[in-house]
């Protein structure tokens, strides 16, 4: 029998559930062996299943093809076969925030990809070189839940990837005020061109709900636990605005900051490039060796040369200068559904692993 985790993947028919299947293709510590999606997905082959619907560049692994796709509401037949599972189901946020908490309340460890959990107050929601002391907060969401080994953890909205890293970075210098513009591609919105077409030579200036994730999520990550529960940051003060872009993959954000201290822009490079957190002390299998480049070329970070940095996982920081409003500002991009959905979610459940709280059943 394999030493690997058994790994449940729910929603894997769709986008972020296909960049799971994806990347846990040959994972040195999970394995997927079970599959949840909507009733009419239930009784088919995975292959079946998703169709002609396979989004991704790199072919389907082979591995998952003949996995027979299980309904996703069956909650204890699917818990019964895994030791964990990640969630990327398309429900409305009521529906996800209860059929999460009945895969934990099952003894099963959720590590999902999806917002309804983000303000739970004793759910971490994590960016693990960020705040990975968060995890802590299990242990009071396990008494609430009434479980031993069940809980939810959470990974941020995609789009604060390309800035909250480097303002991490730079906490020293007391960052007080920012406003952040993103420019999200299309696969954030579980898109591809052929899919949606109209993008083409098109920008669209509003995406629901993401202005609100982008100024408050951060906030909480900066957070601390206190009673049991994460009380958010109070500062610095966010303001957002973000546009959907004719870009496959790659969120990049236009970024002002002022400081309370006046770094120079040798230590704010420097910061950047030092900053380091635990999976790298770890050397967790998805971290990438440097979470932060940066760029020093004026037209760099780009899409095109930068959004796989750290095979997707790292964040490229570049046009860092002064500005004439505010202290500084800078250019941020991440890739947003590896380092921003799947691939966040499966390096936090390795810092869960490496900690101790995902182990066999």
């Amino acid at each position: 029998m394999s030493e690997k985790l058994r790994v449940g993947i729910l929603g894997g028919t769709g986008m972020v559930g296909q960049r799971f299947i994806s990347l846990l293709d040959n994972h040195p510590w999970f394995e997927v062996t079970t599959i949840g999606a909507s009733p009419r997905s239930a009784g088919k082959t995975y292959e079946e299943a998703v169709g002609d619907r396979w989004k991704l560049e790199k072919p389907m692994p082979n591995g998952v093809k003949n996995i027979v796709v299980k309904n996703v509401n069956d909650v204890e037949e699917i818990a019964s076969e895994v030791d964990f599972v990640f969630s990327a189901v398309d429900m409305s946020k009521e529906e996800i925030k209860k059929i999460e908490e009945d895969y934990a309340k099952t003894e099963t460890p959720v590590v999902s990809n999806n917002s309804a959990h983000r303000w739970t107050e004793d759910v971490p929601m994590v960016v693990p070189e960020i705040n990975p002391e968060h995890i802590e907060v299990i242990e009071f969401q396990k008494q609430r839940l009434k479980t031993k080994r069940g809980f939810i953890a959470v990974k941020p909205n995609c789009s604060i990837q390309a800035y909250a890293p480097a303002l991490t970075a730079w906490k020293e210098y007391e960052p007080y005020e920012v406003v952040a513009s993103t420019y999200q591609a299309i696969s954030g919105a579980g898109k591809t061109f052929k899919d949606w077409p109209e993008m083409e030579g098109n920008i669209i200036p509003f995406i629901s709900g993401e202005e609100e994730k982008s100024e408050r999520e951060p906030l909480r990550l900066w957070g601390k636990i206190q009673g049991g529960v994460i009380v958010p940051a109070n500062g610095p003060v966010i303001t957002s605005q973000c546009i959907r872009v004719p870009v496959l993959y790659g969120h990049t954000a236009s970024v002002f900051v002022k400081f309370k201290k006046e770094p120079t822009k040798e230590q704010l490079i420097k910061a950047l490039r030092e900053f380091s957190g635990e999976p790298q002390a770890l050397k967790l299998p998805s971290a990438p060796e440097h979470y932060i480049q940066y760029l020093e070329d004026d037209n760099r970070p780009q899409v095109a040369k930068d959004v796989n940095f750290g095979n997707g996982m790292g964040v490229s920081i570049g046009r860092l200068r002064k500005d004439s409003v505010y202290d500084w500002k800078f250019i941020g991009l991440a890739h947003n559904t590896i380092r921003g959905a799947a691939g966040g979610a499966v390096l936090c459940a390795e810092l869960l692993k490496a900690k101790g709280y995902i182990n066999k059943k």
